[in-house]
Order: structure tokens, then sequence, then C-alpha cells
């Protein structure tokens, strides 16, 4: 007895008849035939009641359908559980801050192993710890050591954080500036810049935002726009032709080591990629 035979039992009792159930299955009626004699055999009963032009389940056919549709449920949640776990165990999951981090990241796992899969999302630094913590992240990226038991933490990339002031602005011509400088501004901004967005609300408490959610109009409106704005040396905003001066800031804060973070605890998939990635890497 096997799975399909139970489907074409299944089958048989669903469409009512031999020649339908075939159909059904791209098969032939003789075939589907001498396959339900082979599983009458091997069960040791009769299934159905044959007639010269018509075959039908009898009792303990019924009985037979029931229980094979218990089995294939359970065969079906069986496949169901372990496929959902097998991509659970080759989805690597990354939370990280800030979204440029993930730009050198996602490739460099790509070029390491093109068949892991990658599932980044951009988070907040509480929200990354709790799933360092939970398991339900696998590798973090922080602005700094989450001092977390059996955490390692591998130096990333760098990021600086600038000023991007239009031309007529009247702080454009600084050479360089403090984020209190920029105070009381009103500043032009993509919301998924991550935690980047919390140092402005700290530090910029009296400023005004206006936030963009879509990339691709932020980087039409900036062209144009007589806001403020700020932009980091890891920025893919295509900056030809604009009528804007990215300022260097002083603030320690704005300057960023992001650090590649796991816990190295029992079962911990990644160690052969993180160990890849710490000699492919030049801090930078």
């Amino acid at each position: 007895m096997d799975l399909n035979q139970l489907r074409e039992l299944q089958a048989i009792d669903r469409f009512g008849t031999l020649s339908a159930a075939a159909n059904a299955l791209h098969t032939s009626q003789s075939s589907l035939s001498r396959s339900m004699q082979k599983l009458e055999s091997e069960l040791g009963v009769a299934l159905f009641d044959r007639t010269r032009n018509r075959l039908a389940l009898n009792e303990a056919g019924t009985v037979a359908v029931e229980h094979a549709a218990a089995i294939l449920r359970s065969v079906d949640y069986m496949e169901s559980t372990l496929s959902d776990l097998a991509r659970r165990q080759s989805t690597l999951r990354i939370g990280s801050c800030a979204p440029a981090p993930l730009w050198k990241l996602v490739p460099a796992i790509a070029e390491k192993d093109p068949s892991i899969l990658v599932n980044p999302e951009l988070l907040d630094v509480s929200q990354i710890r709790r799933g360092l913590i939970d398991g339900s992240i696998d590798l973090a990226i922080l602005p700094e050591d989450p001092k977390l038991p059996n955490a390692v933490a591998l130096p990333l990339m760098k990021e600086d954080l600038y000023a991007y002031l239009p031309k007529g602005h009247s702080l454009a011509n600084s050479d360089e500036l403090a984020l209190a400088d920029l105070d009381g501004q009103t500043f032009l901004l993509y919301s998924g810049i991550g935690f980047w967005r919390s140092i402005c609300d700290q530090l910029l408490p009296n400023a005004h935002f206006i936030m963009q959610d879509d990339y691709l109009v932020f980087n039409e409106l900036i062209k144009t726009s007589p806001l403020a704005g700020f932009i980091t040396d890891e920025s893919p905003l295509d900056r030809k032709g604009l009528e804007r001066i990215a300022i260097p800031l002083t603030d320690e804060c704005v300057h960023i080591t992001f650090l590649l973070v796991a816990i190295d605890k029992p079962g911990f998939r990644w160690g052969d990629l993180l160990s890849w990635l710490e000699t492919r890497w030049a801090l930078g």
C-alpha cells in the first residue's frame, strides 16, 4: 500500500465513478482499477461492490476512505512542518538598526553562499536586542556592542552623517556644523533611515521633520526642496546636479562604527559564515 493508492481511493469517493476519478487523476480506468485491486489484495478485504457497469464503495471501502483521509492529512501536515523547518533553517534572519550596513552585508552573504535565504529587517535597537536574546534574530547590526552574554561582535563598516543643505541656506558656507547649530530648522527626511532618526529626535528637539516614505519620491523632492536634510557617506542618493552641499558634523554620535553581532550558543548555524565574513572584510 502506498500514498498514491490512498489518494486514488479518495478520488473515487469524491468523484463517484471510476471514470471520473481516472479523468481527474490523469490516468486510465484500467490502470486505476488495477491499482484498487492491488490495494484490496494488500488489505485483505474488498472495498467495492462491483457490477457490470458500476463500481461503488462498500462499507469497508467507506471506512478505508476515512482512514485514508486521516493518513493523508497527517502526511500533508508532516510535509508542511518539515518544509517550514527547512525554510527556517536555511533563512538567515538579520535585524539592522540602519539601512546602509545591509547594503554591504546582504551582497557579501550572497557571494559566500547564494543558497542562503536572507530575511533582513530594519528595527530599532531595543527590538534587535530582544531578538538576539529570544532567538528571533540570527545576526544583528548595531551601533555599539550590546554586551549580552556570549555575544560575538565584528566590525562591519563606518558611516558618517552630514548636514545636506541647499546652497542658498544660511549655514551652507560653514566648514563644519554641530547638530545644535541646526536645531530649529525644518528637515526633509526619508523615513527608512533607521536609528539615525532617533539621533535627530534627541539632539534636534526643536527641529521639524517632514517625512517621506517612498525613497524614489524622496530622491526627487530633495533635488528641488529648499529644506535642510541629512546624508551619509554611504547614501545611494543621486547627488549629480544637485544644488546642495554636504557639510561635516562634529558631534561624536554621528560617526558610527556598525557591528555585526551574534549570540554564540548551541545550535547556532551561522558560525562558518561569520568566520568567512571576518576574514573577508577590512574595517571600512
